[in-house]
C-alpha cells in the first residue's frame, strides 16, 4: 500500500498512539491515549531533543538520518516518562511549499425541484476537487519555476455549504437552484512526504496520518463549533513561521515562509560573536527577562531588523488571502519562536497593518495548553506556547477515530480517486 493510500486509510487503533512535532530545533513527542471522556485524549509521556543543526531547513527534513536518530531520543524520553511504547504516530509537516487553500465551486442544478442525491453530490465534490489540485500545481511551478512539481493531497475538510444562498451542513434530500461548496485542502510535494513516511517506517511506527501543522493548530480550537468564529493563527518554530486564517468556523487558508527563532538566534550569535548554543541560551533568557538590563538592551536593539524582515514576511503572507473580506482582527501566537519579546511587541505596531484589510487594530494572545479541550496532560509538563503543535496532532486522531459526516465520507471517497 503507498504512502498516500495510508494517509486516509489508518485508523486510531488500540489505547495509546504518538505525536510527532519535527520542528527545525527541536522534536517534540507526546504519547497520548483514550481518556474515560469519550471525546478527551490522555498525554502520559513527552520527550523533546534538539536537532542537529544541518538536520532541518525551513521546515523540511535534509538529513533523514539524523532526524530520525533525533526523533528516536525524544521518543524514548516520553516512553520511559510513562512506561508504555506505542506503535502508531501522528505526524506533523510545514515548510513553504506546503500549501492550503480553500475552492469554491459555484453549480447551477438543471432540475431546481428535484431533490440532491448522493451521486449529484459526489460529483458536485469531484468538480471542486479537482479544481483544487490543478490550481495548486500551477501556483507550485510558478514559485518554484519548475514545470512540474509532484503534489500530493494531505488534508481536506468540507468548510461551507450553501443552497441558494442559505447555509447548511448537510445538502443531502434539499431542492435549490444553485448549490455552493467551499473544501479547505493542504497539499506537500511527495519529496517531503516521501521523507517522512522513511522517518516513520526506521522507528518502526504504523503512519496513522501526516497534517499540515497550521491545520492542527486551527483544528485543535474547535473552529467548526462555532460558527462565528474568525481569527489568524500564527505559529512560529524554528526555521518557519506558519499562518493559518479562520472564518466563520472554516479554514480559508495557510501560508508559510522560512523564517523563525533560528534566524534570531544567529543573529545574536554573528553580533555577539558567541557560539550558536550560546545564542540560543542567550535568546531564551532574552525571552525569560533573565538577563542584565544593558545585555537586554542590547539584544533588543540587535534583532530589531530582522523583527522588520519577519514582519514583512507576515504582511506578504496576508496580503496573498484574495478574499475581499476584511481580515480577521484576533492573532492567536503558539510554537518555541512566539515567545521572543519582540514577536507580540512587533505585531501590536499600528504601521504594518496600514496595507492590510483590517477594520481595526488586531487583537494578540498566546494560545496556551488549557485552551486545548480535547486534550488532558497527566505529565504537568506542556505549559507553554511551543507545546500547542504536537498537542494539536494528537487532537487530530480524535477526528480519525471518530464518526464521519455524510458529507465527510463522500469528501474521503472523492479525495481517494484524485489520488489515483
Amino acid at each position: 500500500m503507498s504512502l498516500f493510500s495510508k494517509l486516509f486509510k489508518r485508523k486510531f487503533q488500540g489505547n495509546y498512539a504518538l505525536s510527532l512535532d519535527i520542528g527545525t530545533e527541536f522534536i517534540k513527542a507526546l504519547v497520548f491515549g483514550t481518556g474515560p471522556e469519550e471525546r478527551k485524549r490522555e498525554v502520559i509521556g513527552v520527550g523533546r531533543q534538539r536537532q542537529r543543526m544541518g538536520d532541518m531547513q525551513a521546515g523540511a527534513v535534509t538529513d533523514i538520518s539524523g532526524v530520525v536518530r533525533s526523533c528516536s531520543r525524544a521518543i524514548a524520553k516520553a516512553e520511559e516518562m510513562c512506561g508504555i511504547r506505542p506503535d502508531q504516530v501522528i505526524i506533523g509537516i510545514a515548510g513553504e511549499l506546503v500549501k492550503g487553500s480553500t475552492t469554491t465551486v459555484h453549480y447551477e442544478r438543471l432540475d431546481p425541484k428535484s431533490k440532491i442525491d448522493l451521486p449529484e453530490l459526489q460529483n458536485i465534490v469531484h468538480k471542486v476537487q479537482w479544481k483544487a489540485f490543478d490550481t495548486i500545481r500551477k501556483q507550485l511551478s510558478w514559485e518554484t519555476g519548475q514545470p512540474e512539481i509532484d503534489v500530493k493531497l494531505i488534508n481536506a475538510a468540507i468548510v461551507d455549504v450553501r443552497i441558494d444562498g442559505y447555509r447548511i451542513s448537510n445538502p443531502l434530500g434539499f431542492q435549490g437552484k444553485e448549490v455552493s461548496v467551499g473544501i479547505f485542502n493542504a497539499y506537500a510535494p511527495l519529496i517531503h512526504l516521501g521523507a517522512l513516511e522513511t522517518i516513520a517506517s526506521d522507528l518502526d511506527l504504523d503512519l496513522l496520518s501526516i497534517v499540515a501543522e497550521p491545520y492542527a493548530v486551527a483544528k485543535c480550537m474547535e473552529i467548526e463549533d462555532n460558527l462565528d468564529f474568525s481569527a489568524i493563527f500564527m505559529d512560529i518554530g524554528g526555521g518557519t513561521t506558519d499562518i493559518a486564517v479562520v472564518r466563520n468556523g472554516g479554514m480559508e487558508g495557510m501560508r508559510m515562509f522560512g523564517l523563525g527563532g533560528r534566524a534570531f538566534t544567529k543573529r545574536i550569535s554573528q553580533e555577539l560573536e558567541v557560539s550558536f548554543t550560546e545564542a540560543e541560551e542567550t535568546k531564551i533568557k532574552y525571552a525569560n527577562k533573565m538577563l542584565s538590563p544593558r545585555l537586554e538592551g542590547n539584544i533588543k536593539n540587535l534583532l530589531k531588523g530582522d523583527l522588520e524582515v519577519w514582519l514583512s514576511g507576515v504582511e506578504l503572507s496576508l496580503s496573498e488571502f484574495s478574499s475581499l473580506e476584511l481580515l480577521p482582527s484576533k492573532i492567536l501566537l503558539c510554537g518555541g519562536g512566539s515567545v521572543l519579546p519582540g514577536i507580540e511587541e512587533s505585531l501590536g505596531s499600528k504601521k504594518w497593518i496600514q496595507k492590510l484589510p483590517f477594520a481595526h487594530q488586531p487583537k494578540i494572545r498566546y494560545i496556551l495548553p488549557e485552551d486545548i479541550l480535547s486534550i488532558r496532560d497527566k505529565t504537568g509538563l506542556l505549559v507553554d506556547p511551543q507545546d500547542i503543535t504536537p498537542m494539536a496532532l494528537a487532537n487530530l486522531a480524535l477526528d480519525l477515530a471518530g464518526e464521519k459526516s455524510t458529507l465527510s465520507r463522500i469528501l474521503g471517497r472523492v479525495v481517494k480517486m484524485v489520488q489515483t
